[in-house]
C-alpha cells in the first residue's frame, strides 16, 4: 500500500481525504493544514493523524506520496518539497498562478524524477473518456467541430472570484484541457468574447460571468467553449464532437432517470443543483489512476504537469483574447 499525505484541509482536501480513505491501494496516514483544527477534524474523520509540522508530510521514511490541495500559492513550493524528498506528487490546478513560474517548477519535478500527476478530474468522467476513445480510434473520422459547455448553477462569491484569476484560468481550463485530450492536438489560436450577465460586480473585478472562447486546431477544425457562472436550471456540462463520419454526445447529466407520466405531461428529474454533484465520482477515479500507476511503476503518468501547463497556457491566451477582442495565438512552453 502507499502511504499517503494530504496537504490542505479545506473543501477540495475534503474530497481528496474521502477518496484517500476508500482507496484500497492507500494507507492514508498524515494531514496537514495551516489550521491545526481543521487538520485534526479531517484527519479524524478518516482515521489519519493530523501533523503540525509539514515537514511530516514530506519524510519519505513515513510518506510515499502526498496529495497537494492547499491554496493555489503554495502548489509550487510544495511540488519542490515533494521533488526534494523524492516522492510522488499528485496537485490541484494550477501548478502555480504564474505560467512562467509553473514552468519553472515542473522542470524543477521533471528533474528530480518523481512521479507527479495534476488532477484534471474531468479526464475520468465516464461519458467524457468514451467520447474520447471514438475519436481516437477514427470511428468518428476528422473531427471538424467540437461543442463543449460549462454552465454553474450559482456565481461564486465575489471574494473568491477575485483570487480565481479570472473565468478562463479558473472554470474554462478544465475544458481547454478535455479538448486537447479528446483530440489529441494542441490548438493554435483562441477568440474570446464575455459578458456580465448576472451580477455587475464581476465587471467591476474585471471579469466576466458568460463568455464563448472558440479553439482553431491545426487541421483548421474548431472547438466552441461556452461558459456560464450561473443558470437558473442546475449544473450543465456536455461535450459533441461532429466527425466525417458522424457525430457523438456526452451529454448532460440528470439528477435522475426516472420519467413519471401524469395525464398529458411527463415529469422528470432536472441536473444536478451543482457542479460537485455532477463531477464527484471523477474524483476518486483521479486519484485512484495515480495509485494504479504508481503500482505500476509507470514512468508516465496519467495527466502530466506538461498537461497542466498546456492547459494554462490556453488558458493565458484565452484571456489575452478576452481583453484585446482578437483572436490570440497559443504560445506552449518549451
Amino acid at each position: 500500500m502507499q502511504r499517503f499525505a494530504l496537504i490542505g484541509a479545506g473543501f477540495i482536501g475534503s474530497v481528496h481525504a474521502a477518496s484517500l480513505a476508500a482507496n484500497a491501494g492507500i494507507d492514508f496516514r498524515l494531514v496537514y493544514d495551516v489550521d491545526p483544527d481543521r487538520a485534526g477534524a479531517l484527519a479524524a474523520e478518516h482515521g489519519a493523524e493530523a501533523v503540525a509540522d509539514v515537514d511530516r508530510a514530506f519524510d519519505p521514511a513515513e510518506i510515499d506520496a502526498v496529495v497537494i490541495a492547499s491554496s493555489t500559492d503554495t502548489h509550487a513550493e510544495h511540488l519542490r518539497r515533494a521533488a526534494d524528498a523524492g516522492i510522488a506528487a499528485f496537485v490541484e490546478k494550477p501548478i502555480d498562478a504564474a505560467l512562467d513560474r509553473a514552468v519553472e517548477i515542473v522542470e524543477y519535478v521533471e528533474a528530480a524524477g518523481i512521479p507527479a500527476m495534476v488532477d484534471f478530474n474531468r479526464r475520468f468522467d465516464r461519458d467524457h473518456a468514451e467520447l474520447q476513445r471514438l475519436v481516437r480510434t477514427g470511428e468518428l473520422g476528422t473531427p471538424s467541430l467540437v461543442q463543449m459547455t460549462s454552465r454553474g448553477p450559482s456565481l461564486p462569491p465575489i471574494a473568491y472570484l477575485e483570487v480565481s484569476g479570472g473565468q478562463m484560468r479558473d472554470q474554462t481550463v478544465h475544458f481547454f484541457d478535455l479538448a486537447r485530450w479528446i483530440l489529441g492536438v494542441d490548438p493554435v489560436e483562441v477568440q474570446v468574447m464575455g459578458a456580465v450577465a448576472t451580477d455587475p460586480r464581476v465587471g467591476e473585478i474585471g471579469d466576466v460571468d458568460t463568455s464563448v472562447a472558440t479553439l482553431r486546431l491545426p487541421g483548421g477544425g474548431l472547438v466552441q467553449i461556452d461558459s456560464v457562472r450561473e443558470t437558473a436550471y442546475g449544473y450543465d456540462e456536455r461535450i459533441e464532437v461532429l466527425g466525417s463520419k458522424g457525430l457523438a454526445e456526452s451529454g448532460r447529466m440528470r439528477a435522475g432517470n426516472v420519467t413519471r407520466l401524469v395525464g398529458d405531461r411527463a415529469v422528470s428529474n432536472g441536473l444536478h443543483a451543482g457542479w460537485f454533484e455532477r463531477v464527484q465520482p471523477t474524483y476518486a477515479a483521479s486519484l485512484d489512476a495515480f495509485v494504479r500507476a504508481l503500482e505500476a511503476g509507470s514512468s508516465v503518468m496519467p495527466v502530466t504537469l506538461r498537461d497542466g501547463l498546456k492547459a494554462q497556457a490556453v488558458a493565458e491566451a484565452a484571456t489575452r483574447s478576452l481583453a484585446s477582442g482578437r483572436a490570440e495565438r497559443i504560445e506552449y512552453p518549451g
